[in-house]
Formats: structure tokens, sequence, C-alpha cells
């Protein structure tokens, strides 16, 4: 394996933990010329809404996310890393983020009803995903059946993403942005 993927993740479901501090550290320092408020407003997150932010990483996309959602929704921050989940303990405890919910994913099985997101956001993430379909599936399972599924493609060209996803048979690619795809379910 190159350096560069062990770094960056690649082809890897779950990182070192050195990996998880060091791309922890790059997005702190990149949210700072690049903030993250802009991106998530663009996701149509609305007042009263369950949000699934799958594959949270460090939860640079709470804080604005919990803001959206507003007090009568809930957003829930789910990672396979438990050095995420501890970072999203942290960020909810400094921001009083009393509508986040840290959620310990296991493999593709997340601790969460059926249909019960109305947006589910998975960014900078698809690419580490070795076996797509069962990821996919999950997230159409906890996605509502009029909710969405916003996907970035990560560090893996559009063309391949865009093919994972029609692979899947479970997702209709709906529009396409510069940084991600908006997905329905079928």
């Amino acid at each position: 394996m190159k350096l560069k993927d062990y770094v960056c993740g690649n082809r890897m479901e779950r990182m070192p933990g050195i990996a998880f501090k060091i791309m922890s550290f790059s997005f702190a320092l990149k949210d700072i010329f690049s903030p993250v408020d802009e991106r998530l407003n663009a996701f149509g997150i609305e007042e009263g809404f369950t949000v699934i932010d799958y594959g949270c990483g460090p939860g640079r996309y709470l804080k604005r996310a919990s803001e959206l959602a507003g007090e009568n929704g809930r957003v829930y921050a789910a990672d396979i890393h438990e050095l995420a989940i501890e970072s999203v303990r942290m960020k909810i405890e400094k921001h009083n983020l009393k509508n986040v919910v840290p959620i310990l994913t296991d493999g593709y099985s997340c601790d969460i009803n059926d249909h019960t997101a109305d947006v589910i956001y998975a960014l900078d993430m698809f690419h580490m995903i070795k076996d797509t379909t069962p990821f996919l599936e999950e997230l159409h399972r906890l996605l509502k059946k009029d909710g969405f599924l916003i996907i970035e493609d990560g560090h893996q060209p559009r063309s391949e993403t865009k093919s994972k996803i029609n692979d899947s048979k479970v997702w209709n690619i709906a529009e396409e942005f510069k940084k991600h795809l908006k997905c329905t379910p079928v």
C-alpha cells in the first residue's frame, strides 16, 4: 500500500488512528480557509429534519447541520472509528448540540431505525468503502422514501462514483453538482 493511500485512508474502511488524527488536523486547517457552512446550506436541510452525517469523521459539519435541523430536528453522527465518536462527543459538549447523537457503526450496520432520515450525507469517505453495494443498501434502509442522499466522490473519479451508485440498484442519481451527487431511493 502506498503511503498516500495509508494516510488518506484510500481502500481501507477504518483508517489507523494516526491517519485519522492527521485527517482531522488537515480538515481543521482547510475549514479555516473554506468554511463548511455554505456547503451544508446547499444540501436542503430544513427545520425539523432528521439528518445522518454518515462517515462523520471528526464532525466538521455537525454544528451547521444541528443549526439547520433546529431544536425539533435530529442529527445522527455515524462513523466506524472510535476516535470519530470521541471527537463528536467533544463537539456536542463544546457547542451544546442537544440534537446531535453519536452512533458508532459496525461495518455497514448502523443502529438507527429504518426510514428515519430526511437527508443523509456521506462526504469525503465514499472512496474508502470496499464493498459499496451493501453500504449503499444500508443508507437506503435508513432514508425515508421521500428523502435524499448527498454523496461526495472523495478521492475517486466521478465516473467511478456514478458506476458504484448505479450498480447498487437502490439509488437514482437525481442531480449532479461539482462536488457531490444528490440521489433519491429507487
